[in-house]
């Protein structure tokens, strides 16, 4: 079987889970109403995604993806749509997050 659905279902996942956490911070703890359900939604299409991609998916390999490409994706949306700073070591931590992601892809083998 090949792992093309799962990477897909993973990337649904991904985006699912940084526009929940996205919508987390614009709902003003939970105080305005329709962030606060597209949070609930967001997260919970999230897991049930990622757990689709768990059948079919090393747990390692995807919850690195999962957490590092999410991480990396969150914090380019503070920067540049709430106005969050950005310096030389955000920027390194971030290439450095996903040479990670890349060397773990390259280590499970084909």
């Amino acid at each position: 079987m090949s792992l093309l659905p799962a990477w897909l279902l993973l990337l649904f996942a991904i985006f699912s889970e940084v526009g929940a956490t996205t919508a987390l911070k614009v709902s003003n703890g939970f105080s305005r109403p329709v962030p606060s359900v597209i949070v609930v939604v967001g997260y919970l299409f999230a897991f049930w995604m990622f757990a689709l991609v768990l059948k079919r998916m090393d747990i390692g390999i995807a919850y690195a993806l999962w957490s590092g490409l999410g991480v990396a994706l969150v914090a380019l949306v503070g920067i540049f749509f709430f106005g969050e700073s950005m310096n030389w070591i955000k920027a390194v931590s971030m290439v450095l997050v996903v040479v990670g992601l890349v060397g773990l892809n390259l280590s499970s083998g084909p």
